[in-house]
C-alpha cells in the first residue's frame, strides 16, 4: 500500500470495467479469529461503552479493567459491562500487569496525556480519533511509542471495515482509472451549549475535530496528504468551527471536496470518481453500510451491502481485531493507517482551523 505522503493511488486507465461487475471479497478475517488480548479502558464513557459492547459481542477480545479519576464511575462501568476490575486512577490501570493494551476513550484534550501514560507503562495503545488535538501533539505520541517499541494506533475504525477493504483493493488495482474527485461529508444538528465539549474552545470543541476527521481521513485514504488546503466556514458564538467546507488538492491535481458541521444533518456519504468509473458509499460511510459502483458511462454496476449484520459502532470490533493481529505479528504501527497519516490528517485540521479563525486548544486565545 502506498505511503499517504506519496500522493494519489494508481492512475493508469483500466481497459475493462470488470472490477465493477465482480467485486473483490473483503480480506478481513472474522474478528473472532483474531488473537485475544486483554484490554483496559481509560476514561469510560459513552464511546467506551459502545466499544466494550462491540468487542464482547463480536470478538474474543475482552475488556478486563476500567480506569477513571472517579472510583465510583469506574466501578459502575465495570459492573454494567461485566468487567473484572476497576480503578480509581489512570495510573493504577496502566500499571495492571494483566492489561495488554489500553484504549484511550477520553475527550480529545486528554488524548496526549493518557496515551503517553499508557506508553510509559509499556502498554500498547489505541487512541480514540482524533489521536490528539494538534499535529504537534500527535508527533509527540508517535515519537514516544516508537521509542518505547509499543504498538500505537488511532481509532479510525472506518479504515478496517470490510467495505473499505473492497475499495482499497480496487484503488490498488487502478480500477477507477485516473482518480480526479473525492467527496465526503459528516454533519449533524447539535443543540448549542457553550459548556459542552462540542462548543467549548477549552475542550477542543468544533466540527473539524469531532466529525471532520472522518471525511478528511477518507480523502487521505484515497489521495494521500494534500498539497494544498482551502477552508471556509462559520464559527459559533464561542468561537469554535460550526460549519466548514474544504477543498484539498493533491500533487496530481485531483481534488477532495469535503464538508462537516454542527448545524444540520448531512448524508454522511463518500465518493471516489475516476476516468474508469466511480464508487458511492451508502450512508453512513464511516460505519458498516454498503457500496454502489458505476461504470465510466455512468451506468450502475455492482451494489455491495455489508452482510455481517453489524451496524453503527458494532464496526469498531474490526479495528480491535486488526490491532490484535498486528500485535501478534510483532508490528508497532498499523500498515493500513500509520501514525504519520494520523499526524498528516491533524495537520490538515490545524490549517483549516487557522484559515477560518477558530478558537480552541492549539489555536487562538483558548490555548
Amino acid at each position: 500500500m502506498p505511503s499517504p505522503t506519496t500522493g494519489i493511488r494508481k492512475t493508469e486507465q483500466m481497459t475493462s470495467t470488470a472490477p465493477f461487475e465482480a467485486l473483490p471479497a473483503p480480506r478481513h478475517p472474522d474478528p473472532f479469529d483474531a488473537p485475544a488480548l486483554r484490554w483496559g479502558v481509560l476514561a469510560p464513557g459513552g464511546i467506551a461503552a459502545d466499544f466494550t459492547d462491540a468487542l464482547h459481542a463480536h470478538s474474543n477480545q475482552r475488556i478486563v479493567a476500567a480506569g477513571s479519576r472517579s472510583a465510583d464511575r469506574a466501578a459502575a462501568f465495570a459492573a454494567a459491562h461485566g468487567i473484572e476490575r476497576s480503578y480509581g486512577s489512570y495510573e493504577q490501570l496502566v500499571a495492571d500487569p494483566e492489561v495488554d493494551v489500553v484504549y484511550v476513550a477520553s475527550p480529545h484534550p486528554q488524548h496526549r496525556e493518557l496515551a503517553l501514560l499508557a506508553i510509559s507503562a509499556g502498554k500498547h495503545v489505541l487512541v480514540e480519533k482524533p489521536i490528539a488535538v494538534t499535529a504537534d501533539d500527535a508527533r509527540v505520541i508517535a515519537e514516544a511509542a516508537r521509542s518505547a517499541g509499543v504498538f500505537a494506533m488511532e481509532a479510525m475504525w472506518t479504515r478496517y471495515l470490510p467495505q473499505t477493504d473492497i475499495v482499497r483493493q480496487l484503488l490498488d488495482d487502478g480500477a477507477f482509472g485516473e482518480v480526479r474527485v473525492v467527496t465526503a461529508d459528516f454533519g449533524f444538528a447539535a443543540t448549542f451549549d457553550p459548556s459542552s465539549r462540542l462548543f467549548d474552545p477549552a475542550l477542543a470543541g468544533g466540527a473539524l475535530l469531532d466529525l471532520g476527521v472522518y471525511p478528511i481521513s477518507w480523502a487521505s485514504f484515497v489521495l494521500g496528504a494534500p498539497a494544498s488546503v482551502i477552508a471556509t466556514g462559520t464559527l459559533t458564538a464561542t468561537g469554535v468551527d460550526e460549519q466548514v467546507a474544504l477543498v484539498l488538492s493533491s500533487v496530481s491535481g485531483a481534488q477532495a471536496l469535503l464538508s462537516t458541521g454542527l448545524r444540520a444533518g448531512t448524508p454522511s456519504r463518500a465518493t471516489i470518481s475516476g476516468s474508469a468509473g466511480r464508487v458511492e458509499t451508502d450512508s453512513p460511510f464511516w460505519a458498516p453500510s454498503g457500496l454502489q459502483f458505476f461504470r465510466a458511462d455512468g451506468s450502475a454496476a455492482a451494489h455491495w451491502t455489508d452482510p455481517s449484520g453489524r451496524v453503527g459502532r458494532d464496526g469498531m470490533v474490526y479495528e480491535a481485531a486488526a490491532l490484535a493481529r498486528y500485535v501478534s505479528d510483532g508490528l508497532t504501527e498499523s500498515p493500513l493507517h500509520g501514525l504519520d497519516e494520523s499526524i498528516s490528517t491533524l495537520a490538515t485540521i490545524d490549517e483549516a482551523r487557522r484559515q477560518i479563525g477558530a478558537l480552541g486548544v492549539g489555536v487562538g486565545r483558548a490555548e
